[in-house]
């Protein structure tokens, strides 16, 4: 008997150890933040900058973990967010303001202003999360940029003068109206794409793993070059993403359908387009012909069809 309480005992320990994993993970995220600001004190940008991408990393985890360890609380969503605060708003304003927005009373509001947005965005996040009124299809979009795509994109400039050293996008009115329209993309309610949805087909695994080939060796040779040619292509994405929402959001039909579905009926819609618009398309009268139309007269052709055959006078 004891022998079972014991056993029972010890995996309730496991279990317990288990749940508090993301949690774990959460922390580190914040410790990676906030030894950002430390590296950036110490005018070591580079490591700076990578403490920030570590950050992003263990915050697209420590969800992920807990909802495989079924370890989800609302502790840990509350942590979760406190965390994002420091490691993408405080962090990031900090590391600006000692570095490219020179310590100067502007630059700080500039710093404000950005941590004020992310702040914000989290807040909205989180009531989201409570609104059961959203439709099935809302849980694919993000409502703005979220937290650490925002510090990674605010970034850029710190990113642009440790590849090339100072220049034009190290200045500080380029810096400062940079952060302003970050911030304004993180507040904002453009509809960006939640990555985790989406599914990778079959056919398209080899490429990825390719491409997930070329980035680890950029990783290695040109880490900034490869954080850019990231944000670039994080920017591109909006106005699909934007496009998308709204083709979902007119169509209640395909609101319950999952995203492999709803893309199999956009392709056939595509196929069908032409068909149907061939049919439906008449051509469209000239000028010439209006006004001719208007006036009651008609083309010379039309005028020689009416004339009868010589034969036939």
């Amino acid at each position: 008997m004891s022998a079972a309480r014991g056993q029972a005992d010890e995996s309730t320990g496991r279990q317990g150890a288990v749940r508090l994993l993301p949690s774990a993970v959460t922390v580190l995220a914040m410790c990676a933040g906030l030894s950002a600001v430390k590296f950036a004190l110490d005018g070591r940008l580079g490591l700076s900058l990578a403490m920030i991408g570590a950050a992003a990393v263990f915050d697209a985890l420590d969800g992920r973990i807990a909802r495989m360890l079924d370890a989800t609380s609302r502790m840990g969503a509350e942590l979760d967010s406190l965390a994002d605060a420091i490691s993408f708003g405080v962090a990031p304003a900090l590391v600006l303001y000692v570095t490219l927005l020179e310590g100067s009373s502007g630059g700080w509001v500039i710093a404000l202003i950005y941590a004020v947005s992310i702040v914000l965005r989290l807040a909205r996040f989180n009531t989201l999360l409570d609104d059961d009124s959203r439709p099935a299809f809302a849980g694919e979009y993000f409502v703005g940029v979220p937290a650490p795509a925002g510090a990674l994109v605010t970034l850029l400039p710190l990113a642009a003068e440790e590849q090339w050293g100072n220049g034009w996008w190290s200045s500080y009115y380029v810096v400062a109206t940079w952060v302003v329209l970050s911030a304004l993309l993180i507040v904002s309610r453009i509809p960006t794409m939640a990555f985790k949805t989406v599914s990778v087909p079959p056919r398209m695994a080899t490429l990825l793993l390719i491409l997930v080939g070329l980035a680890g060796a950029a990783l290695i040779t040109f880490p900034f070059v490869l954080l850019m040619v990231l944000i670039v292509l994080y920017l591109l994405h909006i106005p699909f993403a934007v496009r998308s929402q709204r083709w979902v959001a007119a169509r209640p039909e395909t609101w319950e359908a999952k995203p492999a579905e709803r893309r199999a009926v956009r392709r056939a819609m595509r196929k069908d387009r032409p068909a149907r618009t061939g049919i439906a398309r008449r051509r469209r009268p000239t000028r010439a012909t209006a006004s001719s139309a208007r006036l009651r007269l008609r083309s010379p052709s039309a005028r020689a069809a009416d004339v009868p055959p010589r034969d036939e006078i």
